[in-house]
């Protein structure tokens, strides 16, 4: 399996991550241990979570996501065949504060039940905290080894660039990676906004909404089609002219290369040079198949400028 480094940190990852936002929510525990067997075994390392995942489902409070992944981890023993990322921040607490930080890690590690997180990502911005204080923070976590990198998500570009400023000025760990939202549809904000930074700055990027929360599987093609599934609702949103035509490029592409809307989705995420592992999510074996097929898909230079065109926002 093809590695790729994360940033210039010493984290090698496969190019695709799963999302464990589904544990404890639409993964109970024996479907969210064989989504992880089947994803490791297949050669894959990056698992994303959150200590909020998964708070918004009825009933829990945030961390399941992660205890079911350390309850896996201690189970089968895998610890050193993953890369664990987990976030900070997010939720109901928008909070970097370095008392935060300092309590919730000591969470995070007891609920994954191992001595160090791989990925540390500031999940939302805090206003409330300079960036100094967050980054100083991070720094203690990764001299007592309870942290190896750390990351950023939701920044915006200018908090980014300040923070990436601070870690060069005072010799602070740097943020290694950003995780945006970003897919075939949604282009124009990571690619105006964000990209010129990670790569001036060499930073890794691991996209969150890879497939749009599901319009890019060609699943929702009508309004009517999005009312039959809760997270159809988002769905209605791509239902333009512009998505439309992303679909019909799509069933093209997925004809020629005998695949489906979602693996080529995927395999466009994964050859842009600009992203180091799309996120990808799945609640049965079947559906995380058909997503690990994208990395062994290849597109040829012809089938990736047909859906530049497709999905070219440049027009609107």
């Amino acid at each position: 399996m093809e590695k790729r480094q994360l940033g210039k940190s010493a984290l090698q990852v496969a190019p695709l991550a799963f999302g464990g936002n589904v544990f404890g929510w639409t993964a109970d525990e024996a479907t969210s241990f064989s989504l992880l067997d089947t994803f490791v075994d297949a050669g894959f390392n990056l698992i994303d979570t959150a200590d909020s995942y998964s708070h918004w489902a009825p009933g829990n409070n945030g961390g399941e996501s992660e205890t079911l992944i350390g309850k896996w981890l201690k189970k089968t023993g895998k610890r050193d065949q993953v890369i664990i990322a987990t976030k900070v921040g997010g939720g109901k607490v928008r909070d970097l504060s370095p008392a935060y930080i300092e309590k919730t890690v000591e969470e995070s590690l007891r609920r994954l039940q191992t001595d160090y997180i791989d990925l540390y990502q500031s999940h939302y911005d805090d206003p409330k905290t300079s960036v100094d204080a967050t980054l100083a923070t991070y720094d203690k976590l990764v001299k007592a080894g309870k942290v190896r990198v750390i990351g950023a998500s939701n920044f915006s570009p200018e908090r980014l660039l300040q923070s990436l400023e601070s870690s060069d000025t005072n010799g602070f760990p740097r943020y290694e990676s950003l995780q945006p939202e970003y897919n075939l549809y949604d282009r124009q904000k990571f690619e105006r906004e964000y990209l010129p930074i990670t790569q001036q700055y060499g930073l890794g990027v691991i996209s969150y909404y890879s497939l749009a929360s599901g319009f890019l599987s060609g699943k929702y093609r009508t309004k009517e089609d999005a009312a039959k599934s809760a997270r159809g609702e988002k769905a209605v949103g791509y239902l333009d002219e512009r998505g439309q035509s992303i679909l019909e490029t799509l069933d093209e592409v997925a004809a020629d290369y005998k695949s489906s809307l979602t693996s080529v989705a995927i395999a466009w995420l994964i050859q842009h040079p600009g992203i180091t592992a799309p996120i990808v999510s799945a609640t049965s074996t079947q559906q995380l198949q058909d997503l690990l097929k994208a990395t062994q898909l290849g597109l040829d230079a012809g089938a990736i400028e047909k859906l530049n065109i497709a999905s070219d926002y440049n027009n609107e």
